[in-house]
């Protein structure tokens, strides 16, 4: 049985690069043995660089043996000189879809603490057969060609590269190459449980032939990568995103380039000026397209697109929906609405700004403008966003406004391995 080699793992990360001088790099670490065998593979291949793994362990508290499993884990990456962290998901659990909430909450914690630390790679423990469970889960859920391409090998967020070097290795070798380095692991139980569709789906794959589904999902990861750069190309042709969260597209351009691109860079837009973390559905889109090219108004996934007279298109934050105001913590860091990265130095109110005219006036449309998120002390904002077109800002010593949408305009692009 083969086993993945440092040099093995040193070419995959090659494809994934670059990366910069002594890298810090960040392995979600669960215990078992896929990640397991990452943390090792790449602890080798950064300090051969000069640089460091810090393995994080997400306790879902799910189990009542999951506190001692992150202990265990610690001890045996401390035995390996690895740094180690445990992150707790603490709070109520829902009721149902619990798998889907803690996938939420295990990647928020995961990228919360890599956007503090610095770390700029996450390094996921995702492997061939993971791939081919996706590509089956989404062709049964009735998925369109971008679902059925599974899994991208590099992904954007707004903190942190999400990396998944190991795609195209079958979980096997990931057991052999443990067992070589004479590494245990922790085998989580819900992962036999046929209560979820991945573990029946895991069970009908364990004795079948795999390497036809890995070769479509391959073949339509490439094809959904040529258009998404495509796309990429006519956002930035096309497309200007603010500092106040707010987006122009040129109608010409729109109207006169290819249907699936135009489509798909409103689907884009949409997504980040909204706050969203998803784009709407493709026959939505397709409706939007149809509609703002003729020269109309519309509204989708929280924004309002508006024709202006310039040949331009503005697309705007929706009013409807927006955050309660909340109160901010001594050197708190919000994520308001979706959209800003808010961080304070004192107690005050986070709200958005509303009707209220700053002194100086603004240059920004009024509904642009209303949907900003602002510092009030009792009935007056008293800090506005930076940079975000007022002719004159007070209050901004130690406090930040950034719009850092929850999906990037325009990121790596889908990456087959």
């Amino acid at each position: 049985m083969s086993i993945v080699t440092d040099d093995d793992f040193a070419r995959r990360m090659a494809a994934l690069g670059p990366f910069e001088m002594a890298p810090m790099l960040a392995v979600a670490l669960s215990g078992g043995r896929d990640s397991m065998a990452l943390a090792l593979l790449a602890d080798g291949w950064a300090r051969s660089r000069g640089g460091k793994v810090v393995a994080i362990t997400v306790d879902h508290g799910l189990r009542p043996e999951s506190a001692d499993e992150a202990v265990r884990v610690g001890r045996w990456m401390a035995a390996r000189g690895i740094d180690h962290r445990i992150l707790v998901w603490s709070g109520q659990k829902p009721a149902t879809g619990i798998q889907a909430a803690a996938r939420r909450a295990r990647y928020r914690l995961l990228e919360d603490w890599c956007r503090d630390a610095g770390a700029l790679h996450l390094l996921l423990g995702h492997h061939r057969d993971d791939q081919v469970e996706t590509f089956l889960l989404r062709a049964a859920a009735g998925s369109g060609e971008d679902g059925l391409a599974a899994m991208t090998a590099v992904r954007e967020t707004a903190a942190v590269r999400l990396l998944r070097p190991l795609l195209d290795v079958p979980r096997t070798s990931l057991g052999a190459t443990l067992q070589q380095a004479g590494q245990d692991w922790i085998d989580d139980p819900s992962n036999q449980d046929p209560a979820y569709a991945r573990t029946r789906i895991r069970a009908q794959l364990a004795n079948g032939p795999v390497d036809g589904l890995v070769e479509t999902a391959r073949r339509l990861g490439r094809a959904r990568g040529a258009i998404e750069a495509a796309t990429a190309r006519m956002l930035a042709e096309t497309a200007h995103l603010h500092p106040a969260g707010f987006a122009t597209l040129d109608i010409d351009q729109l109207r006169s380039a290819p249907d699936e691109p135009a489509i798909r860079a409103l689907g884009a837009v949409v997504t980040a000026v909204g706050g969203r973390r998803h784009p709407p559905s493709l026959d939505r889109l397709e409706r939007l397209h149809r509609r703002v090219t003729d020269g109309k108004s519309a509204t989708l996934a929280r924004c309002r697109l508006a024709p202006a007279s310039n040949g331009q298109i503005v697309v705007m934050r929706e009013l409807r929906n927006l955050p309660a105001p909340m109160r901010l913590q001594p050197g708190q860091r919000v994520f308001w609405d979706g959209r800003f990265i808010v961080e304070d130095v004192a107690e005050r109110w986070l709200a958005p700004l509303g009707d209220f005219v700053p002194p100086g006036g603004s240059d920004l449309p009024v509904e642009v403008r209303r949907a900003l998120p602002a510092i009030w002390r009792a009935d007056r904002p008293v800090v506005l966003p930076v940079g975000c077109g007022f002719r004159r800002n007070s209050g901004t010593t130690g406090i930040l406004f950034q719009f850092r949408p929850a999906i990037a305009l325009s990121g790596a692009g889908f990456y087959v391995a």
